[in-house]
């Protein structure tokens, strides 16, 4: 049975953010990881399962994910960029790791989950969750169960990895790395700006997610170039994360409990997939540049870049080349994920 509560849009945003913000302090409360994520979208995402109506108004949805792509652009500075230089081999590794999880990953959901072929792709990616999003919503694809495998995969990387480590016989310092410098609000409101005019042209060129894309562009260039140094102030990050997460919840309207739960399931199998093939990839990078392998394993595996970057840190490896392989990550997932659609539309045609 569905409840559903007449009113208009801004209050219905007002109200879904509330549900939100509550899952969010939960999590926090719970010392979840990635609680203003994982929060506001178990919150959401139950509430709507009940059949109760949630929805994010385009207005929030289109600042969000400009405050995201600003704050993944972010993490290209000059120390990232100088890390790329640095260590070629485990990029070139970590770009062999990705196509082998999309292409295991989505034949798994395919034959044994039932997705369709362009979902199992989206599903299947590893990371890059606002702009895979994006990409779902705008090319139809089903969106729900998008979502749930991708924030079972956050999820169970940010819990998993720790234990990893210490299994390995790291001891984990309960002290996080400190975020850096935050930017000048004048820096962010000209890459605002230019974010803009940018997803404006993406979007006439019919790019999909062109705000998102728009913003990664601007913020990456600035940074790579040390225009505009610093990174973006928690006061504007944690109300964009706390609306995508919210945003992943209210995807789920409609959504059987049958299906929930096989999409749970497929969450879970993909992501012990994903991090057996990150091991895998990272044993040989770890042997060739003599760091140990938990330090290059939090940097290989699949989940949010500030929730491994602080967990490297806690592990005394490298920020620098930990941050420079997510990003590194999320670039190469920017260009893979398109090409394997439009490969898997090649073979349906």
């Amino acid at each position: 049975m569905s409840f559903q509560i007449p009113t208009s849009q801004p209050i219905l945003t007002i109200t879904t953010l509330a549900i939100g913000a509550i899952g969010a302090a939960l999590a926090y409360a719970l010392s979840l990881p990635a609680s203003v994520l994982i929060g506001p979208a178990i919150a959401v995402s139950l509430t709507s399962l009940v059949g109760l109506r949630m929805e994010i108004s385009t207005l929030a949805r289109d600042a969000c994910f400009v405050l995201l792509g600003l704050g993944i652009g972010a993490g290209f500075d000059a120390q990232a960029t100088a890390a790329i230089l640095r260590w070629p081999l485990a990029f070139l590794i970590m770009a062999i790791m990705l196509v082998a999880i999309i292409q295991i990953c989505s034949v798994i959901l395919i034959r044994f989950f039932g997705f369709e072929r362009r979902s199992a792709i989206l599903s299947a990616a590893p990371g890059h969750l606002s702009y895979v999003l994006g990409l779902a919503s705008d090319l139809k694809g089903d969106v729900g169960r998008v979502a749930v495998v991708q924030t079972i995969r956050l999820l169970a990387l940010s819990v998993s990895v720790p234990f990893v480590a210490l299994a390995m016989g790291y001891e984990m310092s309960p002290v996080a790395m400190a975020g850096g410098t935050p930017m000048s609000l004048w820096h962010i409101l000209v890459l605002v700006l230019a974010a803009i005019v940018l997803g404006a042209v993406l979007k006439r060129l019919n790019m999909p997610a062109p705000l998102l894309l728009g913003a990664m562009a601007a913020s990456s260039l600035s940074h790579a170039t040390e225009l505009t140094p610093g990174g973006m102030p928690i006061w504007l990050m944690t109300p964009a994360f706390l609306v995508l997460g919210t945003l992943i919840g209210t995807r789920f309207s409609g959504m059987s409990l049958a299906s929930f739960r096989a999409s749970l399931m497929a969450g879970l199998t993909t992501t012990v997939v994903a991090v057996a093939l990150a091991g895998l990839a990272a044993v040989p990078v770890a042997w060739a540049l003599g760091m140990p392998v938990p330090h290059v394993l939090a940097a290989f595996s699949p989940g949010g870049l500030e929730t491994m970057v602080a967990m490297s840190a806690t592990m005394g490896a490298s920020p620098g080349f930990v941050a420079a392989c997510h990003v590194i990550r999320l670039l190469i997932l920017t260009v893979l994920i398109p090409i394997s659609l439009g490969r898997q539309r090649q073979y349906q045609a």
